[in-house]
């Protein structure tokens, strides 16, 4: 019988996203493609060093080790050509994480190809790939420059989430923008009972929650937070929405709009997805961070 990606968490992620490549990508805008392949070869056996978002693909994996059959699924989807992925691949094996699909497009978008594996969630540093990701209903984010921290691999994965924008729609948001704070307090008071909107990590947050429903919440190996620069007195809407779509978060932080970087950092978040550049340029020094275009 044919393996199939139903019924799984799959996360695509870009060899950048992935891996520290910033030396390659240098060598490969500078001195181009036959300077960046000769790079890789000659550096065959030196593992590359761990990037953004390695921490939590390597927890995340984890996750496997409790089940006969896995849940999760990590493929990497990269512009490489396959020849330039030997290096990659090597440093997979290095890592000993248990990576088997992966995609090389030669420079075309890579984004055609996330129906194909049936991605839930799509990484890259490359933006247009993850606008267009969006665009086409994947949860998707830009991984940013981050200096991964050296730590054990864990048996918990932690995911913050910012909420407008990101777990729900940007109507909240569009009406703070354009009307300022009290406006869109009024606002939310009066539209309590009224559900958000769903978001672009609407669909990520209900599999995760799919996982976490076969554990008993004391240990389950997903732990997730929603931090918002809401303050306390919108919490309804939110907190009913959440319940409407039966999903759950484990902590929640109204913030009032004070930074997020502190508690992120205090939850202990292997990754935070945000659409604002004012918190991400603050969590990022601390915390894998990945910005969330919202959907055109």
């Amino acid at each position: 019988m044919a393996y199939t990606l139903q019924d799984k968490l799959v996360i695509a992620i870009s060899s950048r996203a992935l891996f520290n490549l910033e030396e390659e990508n240098t060598i490969y805008d500078t001195e181009g493609l036959e300077s960046y392949y000769a790079h890789q070869l000659e550096n065959l056996e030196k593992p590359l060093e761990r990037g953004s978002a390695f921490r939590f693909i390597q927890n995340l994996l984890s996750i496997n080790k409790k089940f006969d059959n896995k849940l999760i699924e990590v493929i990497i989807l990269s512009r490489n050509n396959a020849a330039t992925g030997l290096r990659i691949g090597r440093s997979i094996e290095h890592y000993a994480l248990d990576i088997e699909r992966t995609g090389w497009t030669a420079g075309t978008p890579v984004s055609r190809y996330l129906e194909a594996f049936k991605v839930d969630l799509f990484l890259s540093v490359h933006t247009p790939d993850v606008e267009e990701a969006v665009n086409s209903g994947v949860a998707a984010a830009t991984i940013l420059p981050h200096t991964p921290i050296t730590a054990e691999e864990s048996d918990i994965v932690k995911i913050a989430f910012d909420g407008d924008a990101v777990l729900f729609g940007d109507e909240s948001e569009k009406v703070y923008q354009e009307r300022g704070l009290d406006a869109f307090i009024a606002h939310e008071k009066e539209h309590a009972k009224n559900p958000l909107s769903k978001g672009p990590f609407f669909k990520f947050l209900k599999t995760i929650s799919e996982i976490q429903d076969k554990f008993p919440m004391e240990s389950s190996p997903i732990r997730t937070a929603l931090v918002t620069a809401r303050n306390f007195s919108t919490h309804e809407r939110v907190l009913g929405t959440l319940e409407g779509w039966g999903v759950r978060v484990d902590e929640a932080f109204f913030q009032g709009g004070v930074q997020k970087y502190e508690v992120i950092k205090a939850f202990g978040a292997d990754i935070f997805f945000d659409d604002q550049d004012t918190h991400l340029e603050h969590t990022s020094k601390q915390t894998p961070s990945a910005k969330v275009p919202y959907k055109k």
